[in-house]
């Protein structure tokens, strides 16, 4: 199918259209161009405007900104005249002085600071220099002013602490009966012996500090510390509290009965003063640490609170001439001569020094306290130190003992008595002498190192016994004081802690050297006298004992010599029985046994003796010259023997 053609009619049609856009294409052209000549006309009348209005705009411009500069200056001058306000409002309180009202004081000079920081930080102000120069004038009478009132406050609050009082503040175990510690009516072994009793309980103890000041004074004086820090018065903020808690932490020590001792006066001292003052020192000790430092420290605790370094520098001084006061004797008995005696005291001292420890820890630490803190545990370390030395001398001078003193009756010795009550007495300190110990034998056991050291004692003093022994004349005698002397200690151990210590092995060793020592006794002593109840001896050269007793003589017994055999056991038992009687053994179960040994081995002799050869005396002339006693009579005067009777006693 083919294109149809277009008629004319449609031509047309088109021409017409397109015609008509030209014409409405130019129109708006037209239109375009007459708002472009408008527009320009109107941009440039505005322009015009513009440069007419350009100068009433900078002064408008000018005015408001003339407005804001009125209203910031008067802002800023109310300010000023605020601070000027506020300052003189300070001022007449500042005036006025603290001691009316420390609270609006304070609060004065607060707000004299900000005064001082708002002008500082307005240099601009042209009389800022004047008024920080009046300000900062003012606010250094306000502080000379808050020190003085901090003296008062404080002077007016410190005061000693009555002995009395502070003995209230301890557990009621270790309270004094009557008087104060420093009193020395009771002897220096009772006060040692209390001192002991104290220590063992000072652990669970619960030591109530006393109140040195009000707690309603301490905040204030808290306040007026804070003051005086934040001025930067801090040295003499330390001086004024140096100069007013330290003599009066030093008058209450003084109350109590502190002295100050050098080493010369102690060592002029005669024993049992120094020991009582010893005591005392132990008791001081105690109550300075755990009463008067202890509460020295709460009160710079909330003194001081926010001010570390502070408070450990003012504890220090305060506390520094009191506690070199105690720690003086301290260390004037360990350096001084060391005695035997002086070894309890010295560990009484250690003692104290040790369960004081971890409180002077605690109480003096900061750098401040070093110094403080290393002198107290240089004193431990110092008489830990004299202890030991002292306990080896011990050993030492009981081995090497020269003492001349003669026991005449064989009884326990002096020496012997003393060392088994001083090594008894060491029971009572095993825990320290443990510690001790561990501290100079570089560890180890210290059970095995304290019965080590006990026994080479023991063996020292038996070495010593066995050169006095030598003393004696008599051979019995030396045997009879050895065994006695061995027995007292077997028995003393045996009574003791030491038997735990020492062991069964020990006490069963030593007991078989004591009936050692008996059975020499007797076989010494009584040897030469039994041998005149012996036959032998008593047959002619010839003769034979068969023979039946013909009222003279019996065969081959010669009743000469009988005779003889007789005044010599009596003159002999006599002797012996002289001699004997004024010996000693003082233990009852001891002498019983000795006693029985003898007559056992005796009396059947002298039956025997009698019973064969007395009729041969008896039918002569005088028997009763020869057959002085019965068997019962020398039983009766065995009983006599070692009781230890002077000469002018009698013998029956």
């Amino acid at each position: 199918m083919g294109i149809p053609r277009n008629t004319g009619g449609g031509v047309d049609m088109l021409s017409e259209r397109a015609k008509m856009m030209r014409d409405a294409v130019e129109k708006s052209q037209s239109i375009t161009d007459n708002v472009v000549n408008i527009l320009g006309s109107f941009d440039h009348r505005l322009s015009a405007l513009d440069t007419a209005m350009r100068p009433t705009q900078i002064r408008t411009h000018a005015i408001r900104k003339a407005h804001g500069n009125i209203d910031k200056t008067l802002k800023a001058a109310e300010v000023i005249l605020s601070q000027f306000d506020i300052s003189r409002q300070a001022e007449v309180k500042i005036l006025k002085g603290p001691h009316e009202d420390l609270e609006s004081y304070l609060q004065a000079i607060e707000q004299l600071r900000n005064n001082i920081r708002f002008f500082s930080n307005n240099k601009s102000f042209k009389s800022s220099d004047g008024v920080l120069n009046h300000a900062n004038s003012l606010l250094a009478k306000a502080i000379s002013k808050l020190e003085e009132e901090f003296k008062q406050l404080l002077l007016s609050y410190s005061k000693p602490v009555e002995p009395d009082r502070l003995f209230e503040c301890l557990p009621n175990s270790m309270r004094p009966s009557s008087g104060s510690p420093g009193h020395q009516e009771s002897s220096g072994k009772n006060r040692l012996s209390n001192s002991i009793a104290e220590q063992n309980g000072a652990e669970n103890a619960v030591f109530t500090p006393p109140t040195l000041i009000p707690p309603r004074i301490l905040p204030l004086l808290h306040d007026l510390a804070q003051q005086m820090v934040q001025a930067g018065h801090q040295q003499q903020f330390v001086k004024i509290y140096r100069d007013t808690r330290s003599p009066v932490l030093e008058e209450s020590l003084r109350l109590l009965g502190v002295e100050k001792l050098s080493k010369d006066d102690v060592q002029k001292m005669q024993w049992e003063v120094l020991e009582a003052k010893i005591g005392n020192w132990i008791h001081f000790m105690r109550i300075a640490v755990k009463l008067l430092f202890s509460g020295e420290h709460k009160v710079c605790d909330q003194i001081f609170e926010g001010f570390d370094s502070l408070k450990d520098q003012c504890f220090a001084e305060v506390t520094t001439t009191s506690v070199a006061m105690l720690l003086s004797f301290g260390d004037a008995i360990a350096k001084s001569k060391r005695s035997p005696e002086k070894l309890f005291v010295l560990l009484d001292m250690y003692e104290i020094m040790r369960e004081l420890h971890s409180e002077i820890e605690s109480l003096f630490i900061g750098k401040a306290c070093n110094e403080i803190r290393e002198s107290a545990f240089g004193l431990t370390k110092r008489l830990a130190q004299t202890a030991q030395e002292t306990f080896s001398d011990f050993e030492e001078a009981v081995e090497k003992d020269a003492t001349k003193t003669a026991v005449s009756d064989g009884t326990v010795h002096p020496l012997t008595s003393y060392v088994i009550n001083y090594v008894k007495f060491l029971f009572d300190y095993q825990s320290t002498l443990k510690q001790l110990f561990q501290e100079f034998e570089n560890g180890g056991d210290s059970n095995s190192q304290l019965a080590a050291v006990t026994m080479r004692i023991m063996q020292a003093l038996q070495t010593n016994l066995d050169g006095k022994s030598k003393q004696y004349k008599d051979p019995a005698l030396t045997h009879l004081f050895l065994m006695n002397n061995i027995h007292y200690m077997v028995r003393s151990v045996r009574r003791s802690e030491a038997k735990d210590l020492l062991g069964d092995d020990w006490v069963q060793r030593h007991r078989r050297v004591v009936q050692q020592h008996a059975n020499q006794y007797k076989r010494i002593a009584w040897a030469k006298i039994l041998q005149c109840l012996s036959i032998q001896g008593l047959t002619s050269s010839g003769g034979s004992n068969s023979g039946s007793v013909d009222g003279q003589n019996s065969s081959g017994v010669s009743r000469s010599i009988v005779k003889d055999r007789f005044k010599t056991f009596n003159v002999q038992f006599e002797e012996l029985h002289q001699r004997q009687t004024q010996w000693t053994v003082p233990d009852t179960e001891l002498r019983e046994s000795l006693r029985l040994a003898v007559a056992e081995v005796l009396l059947p002799a002298y039956r025997s003796f009698i019973k064969r050869f007395g009729p041969l005396v008896e039918s002569g002339k005088n028997s009763q010259k020869y057959i002085r006693y019965s068997a019962e009579d020398l039983d009766r005067m065995l009983g006599e023997f070692f009781e230890g009777k002077t000469l002018n006693e009698p013998k029956r």
